[in-house]
């Protein structure tokens, strides 16, 4: 039987809340030129920015080689500053039968946020680990972004 789990990560930066979410909703597909070691490609099908109901194709090493998923954006919240992706097809299904990423900037005090990503899961099955790399991913962008948007 699947197991359905859910991880949370949290990172504290100097970077505002509306800088964070701001750069992911606008330049999400920079984290390429970014993170060349992690990103390989993003790409949204059809061309276009990033909205609700669009696609993206991405490939990715996380320590494992490079992999790829297509993703869809589920919800762009402007005033939770969140967005929501779920994957829907990827080398990832070898292990998840569903996955779901969340990332959201928090406002914190003096000018800083708190980067939270939340990751919903349904293992193929029990043997399947958590998606500890995905949350490690998560908090080694939130660190990058501060440095290299500040």
């Amino acid at each position: 039987m699947a197991q359905i789990g859910k991880l949370e990560n949290q990172t504290k930066i100097n970077l505002s809340a509306d800088k964070y979410y701001g750069f992911f909703k606008n330049n999400m597909t920079s984290l390429v030129q970014i993170f060349p070691q992690n990103f390989k490609t993003l790409q949204v099908v059809g061309g276009g920015e990033i909205q609700a109901g669009c696609e993206i194709n991405w490939k990715y090493d996380i320590g494992s080689g490079i992999e790829t998923a297509k993703l869809k954006i589920q919800a762009i919240d402007d005033e939770n500053r969140s967005i929501t992706f779920g994957f829907l097809e990827g080398d990832f299904l070898k292990v998840y039968q569903s996955f779901k990423a969340k990332t959201q900037a928090i406002k914190a005090g003096n000018g800083g946020c708190i980067v939270k990503w939340t990751f919903e899961f349904e293992k193929a099955n029990e043997n399947a680990p958590d998606p500890k790399a995905f949350a490690e991913l998560g908090d080694k962008v939130a660190k990058g972004l501060d440095a290299y948007l500040a």
